[in-house]
């Protein structure tokens, strides 16, 4: 854990000096005097100075090599005042989130859209105020203190420009705006919005697919197989648009406990996704179901699902797959040597697991849907959604 901190540490000066630098040579809207809030956005995206250690920066567990994701496999990054409080849950990608929506729940029952695991903000704006003042990420102590830190930022001169030279003395106001600018990075910024993958590329007719990477976009799209389509869309959308691959619901997929989350040590202790708000603690059926991610860039991450289970995409197309055919590959054992199956969830809860969609279909012994092949081809079609992909 000590090395983790020292190499965030490393991380966060980086980021810091990259700031520094477009101010004191004149690149960019800091150094030259042109303003925008998206330029903003990105300063402040990248500066650890807004956190109370003056080490963590939005970029830290947000890393553009990763598909903003972490740049680690860490179950859950480092943060706090003193950098050594570890949070509850993987850092999750940042990528393509524009289109997403405040969250809701539809006509249906479906609950839909919402911004972090359990879509507790309901706009980018909140989604980005949440770890200023979270006390386990950036653990500022209220908006006051986030303002200060801006006025004595690198780019304060940027954000008066933007948003009027007596801002800084409404901290509310202050605060909101540099929301405002973190959001507007996002949805501006093509790096978040590329759609540069070599799928894009062969959905515009520009290039084709290996045999691999045909075979397992065959096997995600098949029901009776991966069947990831039903919940991560493939094809293009009624506009023409290209997917996302996330219909922004939410699963219960029962996923193993990590106990590398140090909360998770407690026996009594359970991540309960959507039912753990405080606004749906009474809505029980969710309990245990977190946010669809989008599956763009999922090949670079460094750990999946909620909880950071699992460290690589073998693994994780493999216990999808297997989940309910080799149950004791993945789970836990209770005291008398039997599989504690969906062993992250309260036994009043268990039921709430998604078992009747394809590949969760099945029983102990069965065949599970796809073979150790099949998984390699689904693995090389996912590898085709990593953006910035050149002929």
């Amino acid at each position: 854990m000590a090395n983790e901190v020292g190499s965030k540490r490393n991380q966060s000066r980086a980021a810091l000096m990259v700031v520094l630098l477009a101010v004191l040579t004149g690149c960019g809207a800091a150094g030259s005097g042109v303003a925008s809030i998206e330029k903003v956005g990105e300063l402040a995206f990248f500066d650890p100075s807004l956190s109370a250690s003056g080490q963590l920066a939005c970029a830290s567990c947000h890393a553009p090599e990763t598909g903003h994701a972490a740049l680690n496999n860490l179950a859950a990054q480092l943060g706090g005042v003193y950098m050594n409080v570890q949070g509850l849950r993987n850092s999750q990608p940042l990528r393509y989130l524009r289109l997403n929506q405040a969250f809701r729940i539809d006509v249906d029952g479906t609950p839909v859209g919402g911004f972090f695991w359990d879509g507790r903000a309901n706009s980018l704006e909140e989604q980005a105020a949440g770890p200023l003042l979270g006390a386990r990420e950036m653990a500022n102590a209220d908006k006051a203190a986030v303002v200060l830190k801006i006025a004595q930022s690198a780019w304060a001169r940027q954000f008066k420009a933007v948003f009027g030279e007596r801002i800084l003395e409404d901290v509310d106001l202050a605060f909101d705006r540099l929301t405002d600018a973190l959001a507007q990075y996002q949805r501006g910024d093509l790096i978040f919005n590329g759609y540069s993958s070599k799928y894009d590329a062969f959905l515009r007719g520009q290039t084709a697919l290996s045999d691999a990477e045909t075979r397992g976009l065959a096997l995600f799209n098949d029901p009776d197989k991966g069947n990831c389509a039903s919940c991560h869309p493939s094809d293009k959308q009624a506009d023409g648009s290209h997917p996302l691959f996330t219909d922004f619901t939410y699963d219960n997929l029962g996923v193993p406990r990590n106990l590398e989350i140090v909360r998770n040590l407690d026996a009594n202790y359970f991540d309960l996704g959507l039912c753990g708000r405080a606004d749906l603690a009474s809505q029980t059926q969710w309990c245990g179901a977190f946010k669809v991610p989008s599956l763009r860039n999922v090949a670079l991450r460094k750990a999946y699902f909620h909880n950071g289970k699992f460290k690589n995409l073998t693994d994780v197309v493999s216990f999808y797959v297997q989940r309910d055919t080799q149950p004791e590959k993945w789970y836990s054992r209770n005291s008398d040597g039997s599989v504690n199956k969906f062993d992250d969830l309260p036994q009043a809860y268990k039921g709430n697991v998604n078992t009747t969609e394809a590949p969760y279909n099945r029983s102990t012994g069965q065949l599970a849907a796809l073979t150790d092949s099949e998984i390699q081809d689904v693995i090389a079609f996912l590898s085709t959604l990593t953006d910035g992909w050149h002929p």
